[in-house]
């Protein structure tokens, strides 16, 4: 089933992480159960560039894989919520991260791209194979671990 595009409104509905902690401006494209496609601004007003890099800002690693998990965590609460109507507000949780690979530096001004898909479901846990791009460059790839559980 293909859903539509979600705003930062809906966004915020699905996961509790607030500024500075929300790494993901928009959903462009979901497809329930299968994946997602999600964007992060990077801008120079991100608090973490203030000391990673001063003079050469470079977006943290773990700042991209967290950003990837976000997006993960929305594709399993939105699946969830459609197998489960009125499931009830429910915390995605990171539990794993595997084959993380750091291919290039994401700085101000750059479009962070995450397209995640479902490797497996067994709820609550779930498995997904993350990756990132800046233009057509991959930027960063994981398998993602989590487990969706009561608030």
């Amino acid at each position: 089933m293909a859903d539509s595009a979600l705003d930062i409104n809906e966004i915020m509905r699905i996961l509790p992480h607030r500024y500075p902690f929300l790494l993901v401006d928009r959903v462009d494209e979901m497809e329930l159960g299968k994946r997602i496609v999600a964007t992060k601004n990077v801008t120079i007003n991100e608090p973490f560039f203030a000391g990673h890099f001063p003079g050469h800002p470079i977006m943290p690693g773990v700042l991209m894989i967290e950003a990837m998990a976000q997006v993960g965590g929305i594709l399993a609460y939105r699946t969830a919520e459609d197998q489960n109507p009125g499931l009830g507000k429910k915390l995605t949780y990171f539990m794993g991260i595997d084959k993380a690979k750091f291919r290039q530096p994401v700085g101000p001004g750059d479009t962070l791209r995450m397209e995640l898909t479902l490797i497996r479901a067994r709820p609550p846990y779930w498995k997904l194979q993350g990756m990132a791009y800046v233009g057509e460059k991959l930027v960063c790839e994981a398998e993602l671990a989590a487990m969706l559980t009561d608030g």
